[in-house]
């Protein structure tokens, strides 16, 4: 009964994660949008993790010649 419930238990976690992994937002789909939104350049761009939650850190240089960074949560679409 036990690993059953444990087996149960394990699919079900399985699935979740397959679940959250289609909503998240790959680093390269987070700078081609930034990049659009703002008519910029891609300079860099990384993920990081703060309290727990993943960021994209995008650097952009815009078409004046300044450089931003945008951040976007990486588990929303």
């Amino acid at each position: 009964m036990f690993r059953l419930i444990k087996n149960m238990l394990l699919a079900l976690t399985l699935t979740m994660v397959m679940v959250v992994s289609a909503w998240a937002l790959s680093l390269q789909e987070a700078a081609e949008r930034v990049a659009r939104q703002y008519d910029a350049e891609v300079v860099s761009a990384r993920t990081v993790e703060r309290d727990g939650r993943r960021i994209h850190v995008i650097r952009i240089l815009t078409r004046d010649g300044v450089v931003r960074t945008v951040r976007v949560p990486a588990d929303e679409r």
